[in-house]
């Protein structure tokens, strides 16, 4: 069923600037969204342990600043 939505015109224009080719629907477009949001794929056991690790360390203060990190050599 094709359903016709009222969009505003800046809506439209972010829809326009997300199309991947000028003949791309805005039906096509919005259905690439949850497509990109969503991984089918389950994360491994590694990866798991990896982001518990992480979480771990941040908890425990074991991190450096967006700022300590920019001082590092060629970033500023």
């Amino acid at each position: 069923m094709v359903t016709t939505i009222p969009l505003r015109p800046e809506t439209r224009a972010r829809l326009d600037g997300v199309t991947v080719h000028p003949r791309e629907s805005y039906d096509e477009a919005l259905n690439r969204f949850p497509d990109m949001a969503y991984d089918p794929e389950p994360l491994s056991e590694e990866t798991l342990k990896e982001i518990e690790d992480g979480i771990a360390d941040i908890q425990a203060g074991c991190y450096r600043s967006l700022e300590d990190s920019a001082q590092g050599p060629g970033l500023e």
